[in-house]
């Protein structure tokens, strides 16, 4: 840390500590906006849905609705415990949490080829197999990015970095649910161009905070970013309507 970010008077121990703290409150933050975002868009189907009047859910999708919500709810948990420098119970949430990683991919794939076999897609503007593309490609990235977050647990600035951005990278469905106007009408660009504007954001305040792009923000936000477009590219390939096809057997 520079000299140059400290108070008058403050020691170089204390402002680490500060900023350390102020840092903490990012990732709270942009925890609160996952949060909000997944219940705006599911409160209709999933949370509110005894005063929605929206169709009964499938089993598996009431699954797929718990397992997604208690790994936001997890996250929650597991950025205020490293606020509050309960390092012991972090670590020790962090085993149930590669646990609930798995279930996360594992149901993530059903409820996406599900979708498939249902047809839905055309309420957001796509064919079946294209929005089949939407979640079945967050799962890699997903997986990818705790994957490594966990493999390098002992470094506590890459780990929180990935499982942040790993996060993030989900909200793709939960933006193209949310019952506002702009995102109805615009279709995919702009539920896609929301998602990757949030990654974004979080790369940019944590970049401005630390002056410096930390590599784990900047090979993981690639990743996010490139991903989110590429595979509405994908979708479009007569490649892809095979295996597509091929998974809805």
């Amino acid at each position: 840390m520079s000299a140059g970010s400290m108070r008058p008077g403050e020691r170089l121990d204390d402002a680490a500590a500060r900023r350390s703290r102020n840092g903490g409150r990012l990732y709270a933050w942009f925890a609160l906006v996952a949060g909000f975002t997944i219940f705006a868009g599911f409160a209709r189907t999933l949370y509110l849905r005894s005063i929605s009047g929206a169709a009964p859910l499938s089993t598996l999708l009431l699954v797929h609705g718990i397992v997604m919500t208690t790994w936001f709810v997890v996250f929650g948990v597991q950025v205020w415990l490293v606020a509050t420098r309960r390092i012991r119970l972090h670590r020790r949430l962090g085993m149930f949490g590669l646990v609930l990683a798995a279930c996360v991919v594992y149901v993530g794939f059903a409820a996406a080829i599900d979708a498939g076999r249902r047809g839905v897609g055309s309420a957001f503007g796509v064919t079946p197999l294209m929005f089949m593309a939407i979640p079945l490609f967050d799962m890699p990235v997903f997986a990818l990015l705790v994957g490594v977050a966990a493999w390098q647990r002992r470094r506590p600035d890459i780990h929180k970095r990935l499982m942040l951005l790993a996060t993030l990278g989900m909200l793709t469905p939960a933006i193209a649910r949310i019952p506002l106007p702009l995102i109805q009408n615009g279709g995919p660009p702009v539920f896609f161009g929301l998602a990757i504007g949030i990654v974004l954001a979080c790369i940019a305040a944590d970049t401005l905070w630390n002056r410096r792009l930390h590599p784990a923000c900047g090979w993981g936000g690639a990743l996010i970013v490139a991903m989110l477009p590429l595979r509405v590219f994908i979708a479009e390939t007569q490649v892809w309507a095979r295996v597509a096809s091929w998974l809805l057997r």
